[in-house]
């Protein structure tokens, strides 16, 4: 088995059971202890996993908290650019999320338009703006105060919107966006189906970093909205894959 393929196995293992440990990585997979923690050693440096005392769990989405007071500025710059596209009596979607929510904040004065979201932070703030508001329902992930699984799942899936707007967790160098939360991934991909536009708004410290669950790539969205400065060379290769980069 090559190693890439051994890893892809352990990660499927976590997915599956939420945690794991060396000794039975080991046997299951048919080499020694000491591959399998160069193994886990790796998947953490990569940010896919996180080491427990013998084996590795799944890693964690970061808490609202932290998030809310990280990269505050570049947060406020993208969303400013993000509220540019809204325009009045447009249905929105905002994905949960910090940078989400200071677009929430400056779109709610914007008439006639209709904000639903999976974040209640954001439902809280555009509940006491003129903003009709629509929740989506489901299960809450109270570290972060977003909603996720079946019963969001099944909701969202006969909403029309004009825009939506996107966050990301992680986006790896194939210009991939990546969730630690796997009952993520269905919502994301069912509401970016349903928008006529969607736009990703991530700053600078979501890129290059791995998770767990791919929800879609750069190229699935109609723009990028980010202060990230690439290369020349991913400037090529974003432009080649129809990747839309709208700088901020």
């Amino acid at each position: 088995m090559f190693i890439a393929e051994r890893q892809m196995k352990i990660i499927e293992m976590i997915q599956k059971d939420g945690s794991v440990q060396v000794e039975k990585l080991a046997k299951d997979l048919g080499v020694s202890s000491m591959t399998i923690r160069r193994d886990l050693k790796r998947l953490k440096n990569e940010g896919i996993i996180e080491r427990c005392h013998g084996g590795a769990v799944v890693k964690q989405e970061i808490a609202y908290a932290e998030k809310q007071i990280s990269h505050k500025g570049s947060k406020e710059l993208i969303a400013s650019k993000c509220a540019e596209f809204v325009k009045e009596n447009n249905v929105v979607f905002l994905d949960a999320g910090t940078t989400t929510y200071e677009i929430a904040r400056l779109i709610s004065t914007i008439p006639g338009i209709l904000v639903v979201t999976n974040d209640l932070k954001i439902a809280q703030l555009i509940n006491e703006s003129e903003a009709e508001l629509i929740i989506c329902g489901g299960s809450v992930q109270k570290s972060t105060g977003s909603m996720y699984g079946y019963y969001a799942t099944q909701m969202m899936d006969g909403f029309q919107f004009d825009i939506g707007f996107f966050g990301a967790a992680s986006i790896d160098d194939n210009f991939q966006v990546l969730t630690p939360t796997i009952d993520k991934v269905f919502l994301k991909r069912m509401i970016m189906k349903n928008c006529k536009q969607t736009f990703i708004a991530v700053d600078d410290s979501k890129f290059n970093k791995k998770a767990m669950s791919k929800v879609a790539d750069l190229a699935d969205y109609t723009g990028v909205i980010t202060d990230h400065q690439f290369t020349e060379s991913e400037l090529a290769r974003l432009a080649k894959a129809g990747v839309k980069i709208i700088a901020v």
